[in-house]
């Protein structure tokens, strides 16, 4: 019976040693975390519509309702209104729950519960309230979805008082964040690029580290030019700092992953080595979060710029059908023109 037990006990350390080593997309690691979270807080409570039988539209769920029941793995009706206000009630009571929106462009009719409760609760008790809540919502085009299910308006949300804005751009990221973003004691809304769900791989130790919040990542080191960019972005932002560099141009490439509260220390310690900036952002441009960013650099970093922030972003309107999405996503020739209209301005005067 030792010798049995002590075999079982071997499988079942290796069989997690080989899940831990497993390379997993980002939707797998958000899937990892909630399970990690789920298993060692019995007061986290995940749910939404259709995450729990069927694992939710992009599978990010799948397999936790068995494994965890259904009094923590909940579905709900579809009604958003309802899934943001309940979230708030928990959160009061002792819970910390994790609600998801299908979609981010299904968010807008939750606004209300989170605006005018879930990030006030701490201020209006005094700090004898608070809401623990992560809303996850899948946002951003890129996927030939049709309207309502490509918004990227974290701009929006970045202006409430008391809410935190977070948006992964790998696995890892994904894992150690949404850990962070289910502990923190108030609001988080944590926004999955479902473009890049399945776009790479990376091994994530499945070891319950929690990534810290309100600080961003430098992902590549240089000398020459800031590239700043989240989400599915950051993609197409790697792509054009290393065709720069093929052409002797090092390019520094930041990934907030904080929107809000911004770690703008980051960004200017960048800016003291390469002096010239460019925000990338799929978002419509007008009042994106690019002007917030560069307004920051104007106001704390002026004197260490060489040229003005440019803005590669998306356009200001709804974001197209299929047919037109790779127009309106910015893309490595975009960035590309971004980064040289940066280099080449000279003080004074045309370059």
């Amino acid at each position: 019976m030792e010798n049995r037990t002590g075999n079982e006990m071997g499988e079942r350390q290796e069989a997690t040693e080989l899940r831990d080593s497993a390379p997993i997309t980002l939707v797998g690691a958000v899937n990892q975390a909630l399970a990690h979270a789920l298993a060692n807080d019995p007061q986290v409570v995940v749910f939404g519509q259709d995450i729990g039988a069927n694992g939710g539209v992009f599978r990010a769920t799948d397999g936790l309702q068995k494994q965890f029941g259904t009094q923590r793995v909940l579905d709900t009706p579809l009604a958003e209104t309802m899934i943001a206000g309940i979230a708030v009630g928990m959160a009061t009571q002792g819970l910390r729950p994790v609600a998801e929106f299908q979609f981010m462009g299904f968010i807008y009719p939750g606004l209300d519960h989170i605006l005018s409760h879930a990030t006030r609760m701490r201020n209006r008790t005094r700090g004898r309230l608070s809401c623990p809540i992560v809303y996850r919502a899948p946002y951003g085009g890129g996927i030939h979805a049709p309207e309502h299910h490509s918004e990227s308006t974290e701009a929006l949300f970045t202006h409430i008082p008391g809410l935190r804005v977070v948006v992964p751009s790998s696995p890892a990221r994904a894992y150690g964040l949404l850990l962070a973003a289910i502990r923190d004691p108030d609001p988080v809304l944590f926004l999955e690029p479902k473009r890049i769900y399945r776009a790479a791989r990376q091994p994530v130790p499945d070891n319950g580290e929690a990534l810290p919040l309100d600080s961003a990542f430098v992902l590549r080191e240089g000398s020459d030019l800031t590239l700043i960019a989240w989400g599915a972005s950051v993609k197409e932002t790697l792509a054009a700092a290393a065709q720069l560099s093929a052409e002797g141009i090092e390019a520094e490439v930041i990934d907030p992953a904080t929107l809000k509260p911004l770690d703008i220390h980051t960004i200017i310690d960048s800016l003291e080595k390469t002096r010239r900036c460019v925000v990338v952002h799929e978002a419509a441009r007008f009042g994106g979060m690019g002007a917030e960013i560069a307004a920051q650099i104007q106001e704390y970093a002026f004197d260490l710029l060489d040229a003005p922030v440019q803005r590669v972003t998306g356009y200001d309107t709804v974001m197209p059908y299929y047919q037109l999405e790779n127009v309106y996503l910015p893309g490595v020739e975009r960035i590309l023109d971004g980064a040289r209209a940066a280099l080449d301005y000279r003080r004074g005067g045309a370059a």
